[in-house]
């Protein structure tokens, strides 16, 4: 059973990699709202995620909110996010999509 494992992993991961252009495809149907930062928004969050997480989780979140979401993205998720980068976010996110007062 062990030497599958390593062939298991390899599919998974070419699986993995095959969905990738799929799913950055899929994602020009959705745009964020055109606001100074939504481009850097997009590019970064697309990444890894729909776009779409971004107005579900609109609702519960406030500024304090999107800032723990994007720390959590770059420390458990290892999201590819400057300081610069994350502020940039932080401030879109929260002037765009925050709908808890």
């Amino acid at each position: 059973m062990r030497p599958l494992l390593p062939a298991c992993l390899l599919l998974g991961a070419a699986a993995l990699l095959a969905a990738l252009p799929a799913v950055r495809a899929g994602e020009e149907g959705y745009r964020l709202k055109e606001a100074p930062g939504s481009e850097l928004t997009q590019g970064r969050c697309a990444i890894c995620h729909s776009l779409e997480y971004i107005p579900n989780d609109a609702p519960t979140l406030d500024r304090g909110g999107w800032q723990k979401e994007i720390q959590k993205m770059r420390d458990k998720f290892g999201a590819p996010v400057s300081d610069a980068e994350a502020q940039q976010i932080l401030d879109y996110l929260a002037a765009n999509y925050a709908g808890k007062s």
